[in-house]
């Protein structure tokens, strides 16, 4: 690992290359190496996002200015669900990024197909999602989109029985002092414990949902 790096981001994928270390890409290196193979679409589970406690701390995720300026289709099941997503939806307003609920008014909350934010938009097809892509290019306007596809409803974790565990775990990587990067591998580690394992079931069910849509997109745009 290059400097003890683990998960890299748009600040370190280059040094860590340079010297020839190794790391996890988050959304925004994923995002970059997927531009530099000329791929235009590719599947995650949640992109990062505003941290709570972020206007004390501005821990915000350097995914959100990455979709703001590299032209790729990022399809996910919203912003993990541990993040301040109302926070986080402003932010990506704010940097000019389309948010797109598929089939669906509101704005998926990861582990819940459902939430009480309302999309920004909404697209109920691949072909659309591929179009609004496609056109965006023709415009000439910088960065990609963020593509919010619901997890399937036999796989969700209903958002009422998640949020004890969320704060739960908020709560203890606060008296712990957990801070920057280490914060989502804690909490989420923590999540799976507290759920016994059905928030790592559910992520699953929610990659590969998101990977089907990302395929159906990926189709459409070679079509056009």
């Amino acid at each position: 690992q290059a400097q003890g790096v683990a998960k890299l981001s748009r600040a370190d994928l280059a040094a860590c290359l340079a010297t020839g270390g190794t790391g996890a890409t988050t959304v925004a290196a994923t995002m970059i190496a997927a531009r530099l193979a000329g791929i235009a679409v590719f599947a995650t589970g949640g992109i990062g996002g505003v941290h709570k406690g972020a206007e004390t701390s501005f821990d915000i995720s350097a995914d959100l200015m990455e979709l703001a300026q590299t032209p790729v289709t990022v399809v996910a099941a919203g912003a993990k669900a541990i993040l301040d997503v109302p926070k986080t939806l402003e932010v990506l307003e704010t940097q000019g990024v389309p948010v797109i609920a598929y089939g669906q008014d509101s704005f998926p909350a990861f582990w819940s197909a459902q939430s009480d934010l309302s999309a920004p938009l909404r697209i109920d097809s691949a072909a659309g999602i591929a179009k609004a892509h496609a056109m965006r290019r023709a415009m000439d306007l910088p960065g990609g989109q963020l593509v919010a596809n619901p997890i399937p409803a036999e796989a969700e974790i209903p958002a009422a029985e998640l949020a004890p565990v969320i704060a739960q775990a908020q709560a203890e990587a606060d008296a712990q002092g957990i801070a920057g990067k280490a914060v989502t591998p804690f909490l989420l580690q923590r999540i799976f414990e507290l759920t016994d394992g059905k928030s790592l079931e559910a992520n699953i069910a929610l990659v590969r949902n998101n990977a089907r849509l990302a395929a159906g997109i990926a189709r459409e745009l070679a079509a056009l």
